[in-house]
């Protein structure tokens, strides 16, 4: 199970850090991703982190800005995102799959969170 949280109202510009508790002790047999889904689109990939945290994947429109990391001791990985725009505005989801952490689809990932909500105001 996945717990999202640290959603928020932020101005653009700004800065906010999604965090995503796991439950189990198995959590870091697990490469994790955030995805987020804005009204009326598809979700779509943001980042994920291998299951040591050594490597990391971004989405090309957030690379510079955003920033996965994970804390296999707190079960929990996390989502640092900077200069926040309004199109980063969304729900924010993320997900663990037992395979390998270069995965950018959804029907790739076996667990969700429920997802937080990020708004981005201009």
């Amino acid at each position: 199970q996945l717990q999202a949280s640290g959603g928020g109202l932020v101005q653009a510009g700004g800065s906010l850090r999604l965090s995503c508790v796991g439950s189990g002790r198995t959590f870091s047999s697990y490469a994790l991703g955030w995805f987020r889904q804005a009204p009326g689109k598809e979700r779509e990939f943001v980042a994920a982190i291998s299951k040591s945290g050594s490597n990391t994947l971004e989405r090309n429109s957030v690379k510079g800005r955003f920033t996965i990391s994970r804390d296999n001791a707190l079960n929990t990985v996390y989502l640092q995102m900077n200069s926040l725009k309004p199109e980063d505005t969304a729900v924010y989801y993320c997900a663990a799959r037992g395979g390998d952490y270069r995965a950018i689809r959804t029907p790739s990932y076996d667990y969700w969170g429920q997802g937080t909500l990020v708004t981005v105001s201009s």
